[in-house]
C-alpha cells in the first residue's frame, strides 16, 4: 500500500493505492459517513491481486482529507464528483473503472454524466437512482435514524465510546448475514485514530446539490453493474431494483441475505463483478 496527499479543487485528499500502477484503474468510492477505512485492506490487496491499479480515498471531512467546522455545509455532491475525477488527475489516470459504494454509487452516476470521457466502466454498490423516483422507494428503516440520533450525547474525546458508536452503527446496516463485530471494531479504531475531526463526519447530513444530473442516467455510455443485499435496511433491494431499471443495459448482481454493507463472505462475488465489468468493452455510442 502507498499513500499519497493530492491537492484537488483547493482542498486536500488523504489516498491509498495498492498494485501495480500499470494495471487497469479502479477507483473506489465509499458512502457518506465513511472514510476509506470501509474498503478494507485485505479487499483492496485481492482486487489489486487481480491485475488492477486500485486506489481509495477519504472524502472531505472524513480520515486525513480537508475537515470543516461540524455543522457546516461547504461543498455539493458535484464538488465531491469532481473530487474524484481530481484524484484521477492526481495520478496521471486518463481512464478508469468507478466502484462506488452507497452515496459513492450515486457519485459515481454524476462522475458517468459530468465527465463521460473519464470513465470505462461503473460498479454501484448498495446504492440508489440518482432521481426523482428515489422518494417513492422504500425508505430508511427508523432503527438506523434513531441509533444515530444518539450521536449527540457521544463525548468524542472517550475513544473507547467512539469506537463503539462506529462499529455498532454497521450493525444497524448490517443484513440477515452475521454481524462482523471483530472486523467492525478494528475497522472504527482505524478510523477513529486517522480522523483530524471525527465529528466533522455529521456534515453530510447537510450534502445536497446535483438538481442538473438528476434523472439523466439513460446517458450513461459504460458498462454498468448494480450489485445490492435483499436485506439493505438503509436503501433497500428496491432501490436496487429501480436503478437497474433506470439503466437499461446494466447488470444486477444480487447478494441474498446482506444488509447495507461489504460483508466479507460477499468479497469474492464483489470482486469477480468488478472485475468482469471493467473487462468488459463497451459497445455504447
Amino acid at each position: 500500500m502507498k499513500q499519497q496527499l493530492v491537492h484537488v479543487n483547493q482542498v486536500e485528499i488523504y489516498t491509498e493505492s495498492f498494485g501495480n500502477p500499470k494495471d487497469p484503474a479502479v477507483l473506489l468510492i465509499m458512502g457518506a459517513m465513511s472514510s476509506l477505512d470501509w474498503w478494507d485492506e485485505e479487499f483492496c490487496e485481492r482486487l489489486a491481486e487481480q491485475g488492477r491499479f486500485v486506489i481509495r480515498y477519504d472524502h472531505r471531512d472524513l480520515g486525513e482529507s480537508t475537515v470543516y467546522q461540524p455543522g457546516t455545509s461547504n461543498y455539493s455532491i458535484t464538488d465531491l464528483a469532481d473530487d474524484a475525477i481530481g484524484v484521477l488527475d492526481a495520478y496521471s489516470i486518463e481512464k478508469a473503472h468507478i466502484t462506488g459504494m452507497s452515496l459513492g454509487g450515486m457519485i459515481g452516476q454524476i462522475m458517468a454524466v459530468r465527465h463521460p470521457d473519464r470513465l470505462l466502466s461503473l460498479c454501484i454498490i448498495a446504492s440508489s437512482v440518482f432521481g426523482k423516483e428515489q422518494a417513492s422507494l422504500p425508505q430508511m428503516d427508523q432503527s438506523i435514524l434513531d441509533y444515530h440520533s444518539k450521536s449527540a450525547s457521544i463525548d468524542w474525546s472517550d475513544r473507547e465510546a467512539s469506537i463503539a458508536y462506529l462499529a455498532e452503527g454497521w450493525n444497524t446496516l448490517s443484513g440477515s448475514k452475521p454481524f462482523e463485530k471483530e472486523r467492525m471494531y478494528l475497522l472504527a479504531e482505524r478510523e477513529y485514530s486517522r480522523a483530524k475531526q471525527i465529528q466533522s463526519r455529521f456534515n453530510y447530513v447537510l450534502l445536497g446539490g446535483g438538481e442538473e444530473y438528476l434523472d439523466r442516467m439513460t446517458e450513461l455510455r459504460v458498462p454498468v453493474t448494480i450489485i445490492h443485499g435483499t436485506d439493505d435496511p438503509a436503501l433497500p433491494f428496491e432501490h436496487g431494483l429501480a436503478l437497474s431499471k433506470a439503466i437499461s443495459h446494466s447488470e444486477l448482481v444480487k447478494l441474498e441475505g446482506t444488509g447495507h454493507e461489504i460483508h466479507k463472505e460477499d468479497w469474492k462475488t464483489i470482486i469477480e463483478s468488478i472485475v468482469k465489468v471493467s473487462s468488459s468493452v463497451s459497445h455504447f455510442n
